[in-house]
């Protein structure tokens, strides 16, 4: 049983969650919630804590971003857009159940004082930003770190704001250019 209350964006993200997980679920309805809805995330964020699971797309993004603002002590999960897609539609609610259970088990908290570990010079080093095949790259690293898909800028902040590691960016680095061999 998940602690946490995963928050997801539509009815049919809820199904899919439930039939993987057995957890407590609520849905944003889209980027349309209320005030009432922010409050009661609030609540429950302190009393339980809250995993924000939304659609590896801009709107998904955006609702993420809404709510991380608003609420404190969340944690992200992340689903690569490849493991959400069925056709052209992109949605928690078309990844499999396995996919659904490791983007929960990857979440990370948000951290409010974030480090500053990496640089930009880190990026650039490791050829995650500016080569021929940089975004291929992050995608692979941001998958395997459960961060979800981002460009040079996100990334930078994503790995200072999740707590991720040196240790755990490096084996991340040497493991993703292990598989490409």
């Amino acid at each position: 049983m998940i602690k946490e209350l995963i928050v997801v964006e539509g009815k049919d993200d809820i199904r899919a969650v439930k039939a993987a997980l057995e957890c407590e679920v609520i849905a944003t309805n889209g980027f349309g919630y209320k005030k009432e809805l922010i409050d009661t995330l609030k609540a429950l964020a302190d009393r339980r804590g809250i995993i924000i699971l939304t659609d590896p797309d801009y709107a998904g993004e955006q609702i993420r971003k809404d709510l991380s603002k608003k609420i404190k002590n969340c944690k992200h999960a992340f689903l690569p857009q490849g493991k959400a897609l069925k056709k052209a539609d992109i949605g928690v609610e078309n990844a499999t159940k396995e996919d659904i259970i490791e983007a929960i088990n990857k979440a990370r908290p948000e951290i409010i004082q974030a480090n500053k570990l990496f640089t930009k010079e880190d990026l650039i080093e490791f050829g995650l930003v500016g080569g021929k095949d940089s975004r291929e790259k992050r995608t692979k690293l941001a998958n395997h770190l459960g961060i979800g898909y981002s460009n040079g800028k996100q990334l930078l902040n994503r790995l200072n704001n999740f707590a991720i590691t040196r240790e755990e960016f490096i084996k991340a680095i040497e493991e993703i250019e292990y598989d490409g061999k």
